[in-house]
Order: C-alpha cells, then structure tokens, then sequence
C-alpha cells in the first residue's frame, strides 16, 4: 500500500473537515466548520493512501513569540495504532524547526499521546493569552477538559 504525508491542497478541505468531525462528534477533537479547514489549510498535513486521506494535522503558527500549535490531529480509526498520529506529528515538528519556532503545544484530550512524543504537559494559564481566541467559539468554554503539552524545540 503506497503511503505518504503531503502538504493539503484545497481539494482536500472537505476530505478533512469530515475525518475531523467524524472525531469530534466522538470527544476526541474539537470540532471544525469547513470554513476554518479552507482558511487555514496551508496549516494541514495529509497522510493519503491510494488517494484517500486517512490522517491529517496542522501546525499553527501563533501570532507572537516563537510558539507553534499542533492542532486537529485525526486518523481514521481502521488505520490507528499504526505511527500515522506520530508521523504527522513528526511532520509539523519538522516544520516549525524549519519555520525557526522554538516551542510547539498542543490542548489535547489525550495527553499520554504526545508525552510519549517527548511533550510535557504543562498548565494552559502558561500558555499566551492569544491562543485562548480560538476557546471563546468552543462547546466546551468556559469548562474546558484539554490538557496542554508542550515539547521545546533544539
């Protein structure tokens, strides 16, 4: 089976809104309207194979300091337990060194994922006011249940 991670392009933006919220509905992700994938799909990386998008996550530039956001982290649940979370990952990390970011976070529900990365959770009250834009929109403010991670890039 031909594998590989790719930068999105457009036509991937409804592909990945509906593996997104095929998780979200589950409480594994927050949820993403199609127009925040279109806005932002130059963030997205895509793990395909035969044509088919089985896994995507972004990194997210935040507006000040050296900071980096992995966000939206999904695979396809007959795909999981297979290192595609981890390779995207690895992806996005290998981006925002490139980019010269020099800490990259993630609010997650599943902490123990990207611990086993080399992240370290931390309290989200160290996290920059600017990050919290996205939080006032969610279901789940004020009573948010994300852990946040953070992994300092060499």
């Amino acid at each position: 089976m031909t594998q590989k991670i790719r930068k999105a392009k457009i036509t991937d933006a409804k592909e990945i809104y509906t593996l997104i919220n095929s998780w979200s509905k589950e409480g594994k992700v927050l949820e993403r309207s199609l127009n925040y994938i279109y806005e932002n799909i130059r963030d997205f990386w895509i793990y395909e194979t035969k044509n088919t998008i089985i896994g995507a996550c972004a990194l997210h530039v935040v507006g000040w300091q050296d900071l980096g956001e992995i966000k939206s982290l999904v695979v396809l649940k007959k795909f999981q337990d297979k290192g595609m979370g981890t390779k995207l990952v690895e992806h996005c990390i290998k981006e925002a060194k490139a980019m010269g970011i020099k800490n990259v976070f993630a609010l997650t529900f599943v902490p123990q994922f990207f611990k086993k990365l080399g992240f370290r959770e931390i309290d989200r009250k160290n996290l920059p006011h600017k990050i919290w834009s996205d939080c006032v929109d969610c279901i789940y403010f004020p009573d948010c249940q994300e852990k946040a991670v953070i992994l300092h890039l060499k």
